[in-house]
Order: structure tokens, then C-alpha cells, then sequence
């Protein structure tokens, strides 16, 4: 990668013609902590207990045993991630993790919208349905975005940006989540929960696309060969496109 001088400040550097790759690794690195918070992740934690109601479970008792039993499993799999992460690399993981929370948003968006359509009595089978795919989307969430977003964004830039290029990274990251948070419930008051878990199932499918496209392997990788790898960013899709 071409070194400017350090006196170059880091926007200076992130225009300049000879810094294709920096531009790549912000792009990369905002991306990340954009989708780990468009995802929706935090807001389903957050308001768990107003979700549970609607999928039928009234009782305190029952509402504060699947919390918990949610909780356990994000932090399960958290474990999960953190045992496996430097073994099998940080993009499979990501990208089992996204997909799974793709797949599991949008059985939980149709299993609220069966429950929507049951006005007399919500089966059992269904409430049970909507509970596993919870957990199980915050489980994936764990095992991927969560932990991996911020390894991943620290570890690929530069030594000289690491401090701007986080801290962008990080604001973009905080910016979304407060958004989410704040248009979350009222959203899903508005167009249902069923609908808005769809539409995060669908905000998920983009991020496994950004992940699978744009982010390459880092794991055991030097700053070095990080940098090289967004170099040849575009020579490597255009060989894969030709063969």
C-alpha cells in the first residue's frame, strides 16, 4: 500500500488518487458496523418483552423465563464465537451469522403475522415458534455481528488512521443503533412486528451480499498484507468474474 507522509491528515488521504485501499477499508468498516445495527438486534432485545405480548405470553412469570432463556442464548453463543473465531476466520463466521439472522427474522415475521391473524386463541405451537426464532436470531447475532464487527473494523486499518477510522466506524455504529432504537416500537405499532421483522430479514440478505462481496479474510493476516488484500479488491472480483 502507498504511504503518504504522515503529516497527512486522514480525510486528506482518504481522497487522494493513491489511496484506493483506504477508501475500501472505510467503506468496509462502516459497513460492518452499519449493518451489525441496522440489523435490529438491540431493539429486539430491548423491547423483547412488548414482542413476547404480542406473540401471546401475558404472564410476568412467562415473560421474564423466555428473557432469560434469550439472554442465555446470546450469551452462549458469544462464547460460541469467541472459542472458534481465530480457527475458522472471521468472514465464515459473519456470514453464517447474517444469513442465519436473515433466515431467522423472516420466520419470525411470518410466525407474527400468523399470531396477528389468530384474534381468538394463539396456538401454542405457534408462540413456541416465535420464541425459538428470537433466540435464535440473537444467537446468530452473537456469533457474527456482535463480536466480529468490532475484531474486524479495528484490525484492518492502518496503524497512522486506526483512531479516525474507528472512531468513524464507531459513530456511524451508535448513529444507527440510536435510530433503530428511538423508531422501533412505533414503527412496528404502525406497520405490525410481523412486517418490520421481514423487512430487517430483507436488511439482513443486503448485509450477507456486502459481507460476501467486500470483506476478505483477515484472520492471521499482518497490517501488510490486510492492505494488499483491498488492493487487489477489484483485480480479484474482475478474475472471478472472467473465470
Amino acid at each position: 500500500m502507498a504511504e503518504l507522509p504522515p503529516s497527512s491528515g486522514f480525510w486528506t488521504e482518504l481522497v487522494s488518487v493513491r489511496s484506493k485501499a483506504i477508501r475500501r477499508i472505510v467503506i468496509t468498516a462502516v459497513g460492518v458496523n452499519f449493518f451489525m445495527q441496522a440489523s435490529g438486534n438491540d431493539a429486539v432485545v430491548y423491547y423483547s418483552p412488548e414482542v413476547f405480548k404480542v406473540a401471546g405470553i401475558s404472564s410476568r412469570k412467562q415473560l421474564f423465563g423466555v428473557t432469560v432463556i434469550m439472554g442465555i442464548a446470546k450469551s452462549s453463543f458469544a462464547l460460541v464465537s469467541a472459542l472458534f473465531l481465530d480457527r475458522f476466520g472471521r468472514r465464515p463466521l459473519l456470514l453464517l451469522g447474517s444469513s442465519g439472522m436473515a433466515v431467522s427474522l423472516a420466520l419470525l415475521g411470518l410466525g407474527s403475522k400468523y399470531l396477528d391473524w389468530c384474534e381468538d386463541e394463539k396456538p401454542i405451537w405457534a408462540v413456541v415458534f416465535c420464541v425459538v426464532t428470537v433466540c435464535a436470531d440473537v444467537s446468530f447475532f452473537s456469533i457474527g455481528l456482535g463480536p466480529i464487527t468490532w475484531v474486524y473494523s479495528s484490525e484492518i486499518f492502518p496503524t497512522r488512521l486506526r483512531a479516525q477510522g474507528s472512531s468513524l466506524a464507531i459513530s456511524v455504529n451508535r448513529l444507527v443503533s440510536g435510530v433503530v432504537a428511538m423508531t422501533f416500537l412505533s414503527a412496528s405499532e404502525t406497520v405490525s412486528f410481523g412486517w418490520m421483522f421481514l423487512g430487517l430479514s430483507g436488511v439482513m440478505v443486503m448485509a450477507t451480499t456486502f459481507f460476501y462481496c467486500y470483506l476478505p479474510e483477515t484472520k492471521g493476516k499482518t497490517l501488510e498484507e490486510i492492505g494488499v488484500l483491498f488492493e487487489d479488491q477489484d483485480d480479484e472480483h474482475r478474475r472471478l468474474i472472467v473465470s
